[in-house]
């Protein structure tokens, strides 16, 4: 394939904290995979103001800088959108990108509500770009070898599964009140900032949510104002989030979320309890799996009775380096995430995961909030497929 690559160039609008990582992963694509230089070239990046994205542009190291991210669709050398704003942006960005021939690549979550997912989706699809969804956490080698075992029925017929994202980042009253307290800008709190990522795995492994039941709590209800300490303003989003869903097939599950879980750094786990076996992954320990086999346990004199570490590591397809033994790292999924998108546009196939996947989990989000609402079950509504 290397031969033959048409070079891609990448346009970054946004460069915080995720747009960093997003271009040290492009950066290190060619390390990875044995790529030709220029097979992918980080071509510009725009921010809100011109100072920024010059700093950006430096720090990248690639030619163009703007405050104006219409500029890069109009370029012939970008052929590839990233977007990496605030959720509250993602849609008029994706829109205009689609309808300049560009295909997009998206930070999570896909956007501020399902009806808006799914015209980001059908907009792509018009236009004729590729386009996927940065949710990275599926190519945790841990999370591709679940796939893999459940697959071939590791496990059975699955009775129940359980998940949990923590993070301690927000416990402190006094971190300021950004745009990710606000509904208008963020759609919402923990549940679409942590849980997108957990249901899209609950989705990736298990298939789709037919019904939620949701508590969403804000515990803190005030912040600091970011430009001005002496005030406070109101935490309009969820701090933590409880679910309890059935899938599709009447399998019951829960997921629990939270940006106020004390001592925890960024701590994602997954459970599935089947008739034949279990399986348990954890973002923290993603080059090893734990399996239980209930044929092995049942042999005479207590067999192998307990979970079984299975080895996962860097077995990426094509990987040249760093070699498969070596420990996964956070950027290292990112970098798999984009590679795969980039693979789909030069080999012409759909990207996964696609803004479709994106704008299911919307759907999740969206049933579990009137959930909490209604302090009932609520069905997940496919509104436009």
């Amino acid at each position: 394939m290397t031969d033959t690559l048409q070079p891609l160039g990448i346009g970054m609008i946004g460069y915080g904290g995720i747009g960093r990582v997003h271009a040290m992963g492009y950066r290190d694509l060619g390390f990875h995979y044995g790529l030709p230089a220029d097979a992918v070239r980080l071509v510009g990046v725009a921010t809100t103001q011109a100072q920024t994205a010059e700093r950006a542009a430096r720090e990248i190291g690639c030619p163009v800088w703007t405050a104006d991210y219409r500029e890069l669709l109009t370029r012939q050398d970008v052929g590839v959108i990233d977007v990496c704003v605030p959720n509250d942006r993602h849609e008029e960005i994706v829109l205009a990108a689609a309808a300049a021939g560009k295909h997009v690549y998206c930070e999570k979550p896909l956007a501020l509500d399902a009806a808006q997912a799914a015209r980001m989706a059908h907009a792509v699809e018009q236009a004729g770009v590729k386009a996927q969804v940065t949710f990275n956490f599926r190519f945790i080698p841990a999370v591709l070898r679940a796939r893999q075992l459940l697959d071939e029925g590791l496990v059975g017929r699955v009775f129940s599964f359980r998940g949990w994202y923590f993070r301690s980042s927000y416990i402190s009253p006094q971190k300021p009140l950004t745009w990710r307290f606000s509904r208008e800008v963020s759609g919402g709190g923990a549940l679409f900032d942590l849980g997108s990522h957990l249901l899209d795995l609950v989705r990736f492994l298990l298939g789709d949510v037919a019904q939620v039941r949701a508590m969403l709590e804000t515990r803190i209800p005030e912040r600091p104002l970011a430009g001005d300490p002496s005030k406070m303003g109101k935490v309009e989003v969820d701090d933590l989030a409880l679910l309890q869903m059935r899938l599709a097939d009447g399998t019951p599950g829960t997921a629990e979320v939270s940006r106020l879980a004390t001592g925890a750094t960024n701590e994602l786990e997954l459970e599935v309890f089947g008739e034949l076996g279990a399986i348990r992954l954890s973002l923290i320990d993603p080059d090893w799996l734990y399996v239980y086999d209930v044929r092995a346990a049942d042999k005479p004199g207590g067999g192998r009775r307990g979970y079984t570490r299975v080895e996962t590591v860097q077995r990426f397809d094509g990987q040249l380096a760093p070699d498969w033994t070596q420990p996964m790292s956070f950027v290292r999924s990112h970098a798999e995430c984009q590679y795969q998108f980039l693979k789909a546009i030069w080999e012409d196939r759909p990207p996964r995961p696609s803004f479709w996947d994106g704008a299911r989990v919307q759907e999740i989000m969206e049933a579990a909030q009137k959930s909490a609402r209604e302090n009932g079950w609520a069905d997940v509504e496919r509104k436009v497929s």
